[in-house]
């Protein structure tokens, strides 16, 4: 895998784990990140499977959890707008310490 792929992911990554603290389910954050993020439904999917492998208790018990029904659109975009812009700039401060 190269060096932008692995970049990718780990973005992919954060941008999951943004959703989890916004109780998103998997499906809500797949089309959330495809929407709003332009990444395909199929590789959220594939990134948060390996993340439920690596972290089962806190899936089980976040699959077990109520969520809150009824996010509208509005706040869905904020929420990905918001989480693409502090990833870009985290990257951008990576970026000057390489």
């Amino acid at each position: 895998m190269g060096e932008s792929s692995a970049a990718y992911i780990h973005m992919v990554q954060h941008l999951i784990e943004e959703c989890i603290l916004f109780n998103m389910s998997r499906e809500e954050c797949m089309d959330a990140l495809s929407k709003h993020a332009n990444i395909m439904p199929v590789i959220t999917s594939t990134v948060w499977k390996e993340l439920e492998k690596e972290n089962k208790e806190f899936f089980e018990a976040y699959a077990a959890k109520d969520r809150k029904e009824g996010r509208s659109e509005m706040e869905t975009r904020q929420i990905i707008h918001k989480m693409l812009l502090d990833t870009s700039k985290k990257d951008t401060n990576n970026d000057h310490n390489s």
